[in-house]
């Protein structure tokens, strides 16, 4: 009698979960946040499951410091709509970069995960700091070079 071989299905209890810090010094935004997304998701790992977190958690630090290929840096702009009429704004990349570089790097990375339930708990595992350092030291995060 031949066995089959099964798909594997993990479940989010049994992922072991590890901790990455990554410097975003002088990095292009898009190839950062696809890698971040990959790592938090839980792609890069041999036991992927879709519906279930298996993913790591990510530690992204020196956020003011990214920046854009090309013309993007002027051209890139945040829209944002409060619900009443005229309660629209728009912000363009260099001044989030400066008043908020976090929402940067987060909005970017959250828009290249799932839209539902498993999105907005995977992006709970992103930690983004402007500076150099991050409060997470007990965790004993792994530097990550991308």
């Amino acid at each position: 009698m031949k066995q089959e071989k099964l798909t594997r299905f993990i479940r989010t209890e049994d992922a072991s979960k590890k901790w990455f810090v990554v410097d975003a010094k002088d990095q292009v935004l898009g190839r950062l946040a696809t890698r971040v997304a990959r790592i938090i998701r839980g792609k890069e790992k041999p036991l992927f499951t879709p519906n279930a977190d298996t993913g790591d958690f990510v530690i992204v630090i020196n956020a003011d410091q990214l920046r854009m290929t090309g013309k993007r840096e002027t051209m890139k702009t945040y829209f944002s709509y409060s619900g009443y009429p005229g309660g629209g704004k728009i912000r363009k990349f260099e001044d989030m970069l400066k008043k908020n570089p976090e929402f940067v790097v987060q909005h970017a990375v959250k828009g290249m995960l799932p839209k539902n339930r498993l999105g907005k708990k995977l992006i709970k595992k992103l930690k983004v700091y402007a500076g150099e350092s991050h409060p997470h030291e007990a965790q004993k995060p792994e530097i990550l070079s991308l």
